[in-house]
């Protein structure tokens, strides 16, 4: 493979990135937060079509950016005072060329089918790195499960599923959990799956390890951000123990990235929700961290209780970013760290970053980061070990077996490290760090288009 194109100069293929992006535009009117998401890809790939005729000729890349599907209904419910609400549902089935599909479920009152499109078009690239056979998809409701009751949340979800089961099943579309949508949710929406179709299969993952889950899945995401930026430190001869890290969030990504940069040696200092953020000078350490899950996972309480049980800073209204740290783990929700984060941060010394949530650095940010050869661990492979945990979830279904908690956390490391490899190879940038962005974009995109042109005119 010729890689003359990564040679070309900065701005080179501007023009050309811009023709597409405008026809993307045109067709995707106001869907602004999905433009984000294919321009970043565009930016990548357009220069490494210019040595790829067959890829041009099939136009794959403005099929690429156009789902399968969109699938839209009404989701109509009873709350507990028994009034009737109704919120909308979405599941955006963009690509199945290498597998079923496969992508979360999010409930949250920002959803809306351009945030759906942006996570269904990056899963497919993130699932093709994984290595696995895995489309990508992504759905979820502009429903909020914060303050409704147990049995309010069940009849959302068993009213959610009356509609969503037609489309989805394990040779067809795998949904899993996503912001809002946790174990509580999955098992009322895999409850009302298995009574409507009259059969146990594995059409859902992120399942309680009594029916079918697997071991090691509510950690996968936030252990794959850490053993991502691992990978890129150890290639640039750095190690991870005793650096200083900054989190955001404290949902599952954000306390098991904590958890693991502890058993790596690490310090972290910080974690965040909607309401602000907590420094700890001291660190977090084994105990506090055992806390805070209680605190989030049981009694779903606000990141400033920590502040108040452990005498640590709480920065109200605040991201983590301005705390000087060696390695940031953005792990919230998208672009939670604009350019002004990235400057504060390349500032205090920042040699590393790893995407645990989706896109969650702003395009400005991500090209300053770039610029200044700050390590760039981009969502599309940082943020894959949950899902590459949910296609071994899939394995040990269709096998009938469940895997030990050693086995599945060598098998994500060897994924992530694979995944890391990858990406070295079409992101050597001659004299510079490695362009991690352009390398998880250009790998992803190969293995795809491969199917696609193999398939014909479908």
């Amino acid at each position: 493979m010729s890689e003359s194109w990564i040679a070309k100069p900065t701005g080179y293929f501007d023009n050309e990135i811009e023709r597409f992006m405008h026809g993307l535009i045109r067709r995707n009117e106001g869907e602004v937060v999905f433009h984000q998401a294919v321009r970043e890809f565009a930016e990548s790939v357009i220069p490494f079509l210019s040595e790829h005729q067959l890829y041009r000729d099939q136009y794959i890349l403005e099929r690429m950016t156009e789902p399968d599907r969109i699938i839209i209904f009404r989701v109509t419910w009873e709350d507990d005072q028994g009034h009737l609400r109704a919120n909308r549902a979405w599941r955006v089935q963009f690509n199945n060329s290498i597998g079923p599909y496969k992508g979360g479920l999010r409930f949250h009152p920002s959803v809306d089918q351009s945030i759906l499109k942006f996570l269904g078009f990056e899963q497919v690239f993130k699932n093709s790195l994984t290595g696995l056979p895995m489309g990508g998809a992504k759905g979820g409701s502009n429903f909020n499960p914060k303050g409704k009751s147990d049995r309010e949340v069940m009849r959302f979800c068993h009213s959610l599923m009356i509609e969503l089961h037609r489309h989805i099943g394990p040779d067809r579309d795998i949904p899993a959990g996503d912001i809002g949508v946790g174990a509580r949710e999955i098992s009322y929406l895999f409850g009302q799956y298995k009574r409507l179709e009259n059969r146990w299969h594995g059409a859902l993952t992120g399942k309680g390890l009594s029916y079918g889950g697997s071991l090691v899945r509510k950690e996968a995401t936030g252990y794959g951000a850490v053993y991502f930026v691992q990978n890129m430190l150890e290639h640039a001869g750095i190690d991870l123990a005793g650096k200083k890290a900054s989190v955001s969030g404290s949902g599952n990504v954000a306390l098991y990235a904590i958890e693991k940069l502890l058993d790596l040696g690490a310090t972290v200092h910080t974690a965040s929700d909607s309401g602000g953020t907590i420094y700890d000078r001291d660190g977090i350490d084994r105990d506090k961290l055992a806390w805070l899950i209680d605190l989030k996972e049981k009694r779903r309480g606000r990141i400033s209780e920590y502040a108040e049980q452990f005498g640590a800073e709480y920065r109200a209204g605040e991201n983590p970013w301005s705390v000087p740290c060696d390695i940031a783990l953005p792990c919230a929700t998208q672009n939670e760290l604009d350019l002004n984060d990235a400057k504060e941060l390349v500032k205090n010394g920042l040699l590393a970053i790893s995407e645990g949530a989706n896109m969650p650095t702003s395009a400005e940010a991500m090209h300053y980061f770039l610029e200044k050869d700050v390590l760039f661990g981009p969502a599309k492979a940082a943020n894959a070990g949950g899902v590459a945990v949910s296609g071994l979830e899939q394995s040990q279904n269709s096998l009938r077996i469940s895997w030990s908690r050693e086995e599945l956390e060598g098998r994500l490391q060897g994924i992530m490290k694979e995944i890391h490899d990858k990406c070295i190879v079409h992101g050597q940038r001659p004299g510079r760090s490695v362009d991690y962005k352009t390398g998880a974009n250009v790998a992803g995109f190969i293995k795809v288009a491969d199917a696609m042109c193999g398939y014909g005119a479908v």
